[in-house]
């Protein structure tokens, strides 16, 4: 009985699979589709004062984000699939070979790394977005203590 449970997870972490896939394709369509957006715009009306660079920046950056976290999924779908599905030697994945992932606490150090330049870059968005603000220092703030988490949880964990 608990063989046959353990047998059918493998189907649950294919769900999730399939889930993530699907949210990585949707979210690379949406950044190509803003990404057209933002050429079209910009081919109309070239920017012509620093308030419209600052727009056009903020917007590039808020792209460059949801692809990092298109990449993100795409990362979990396919390291899911490659050590829970069809447990392969990492050397026969180009992706967790480049990346070094042979098992699932090396996932979680590269999700922990991705989001960290994601935060990272959420406070570049918020610096340029609103400027030299007491309330972009507070983010900036904890946008620091969220990043030493993480590093440190990274290091515990590579360990």
């Amino acid at each position: 009985m608990i063989e046959k449970a353990f047998q059918s997870s493998r189907l649950i972490v294919l769900i999730a699979v399939a889930a993530t896939a699907v949210s990585a394709v949707l979210l690379y369509i949406s950044s190509i589709y803003i990404l057209a957006g933002v050429g079209y715009n910009f081919v109309t009306g070239i920017p012509g004062t620093t308030e419209a660079g600052k727009n056009l920046a903020v917007t590039l950056l808020k792209m460059l984000d949801l692809l990092l976290i298109a990449i993100t999924f795409h990362l979990l779908s396919v390291s899911l699939y490659r050590l829970f599905i069809t447990p392969l030697k990492v050397e026969s994945s180009t992706i967790l070979s480049v990346l070094h992932i042979k098992s699932f606490h090396d996932l979680k150090v590269a999700l922990i790394q991705v989001s960290v330049v994601i935060l990272i870059i959420l406070f570049l968005e918020q610096a340029v977005e609103v400027g030299a603000t007491l309330e972009t220092l507070y983010f900036g703030i904890a946008i620091s203590a969220v990043v030493l988490a993480a590093i440190y949880a990274s290091e515990k964990i590579k360990q």
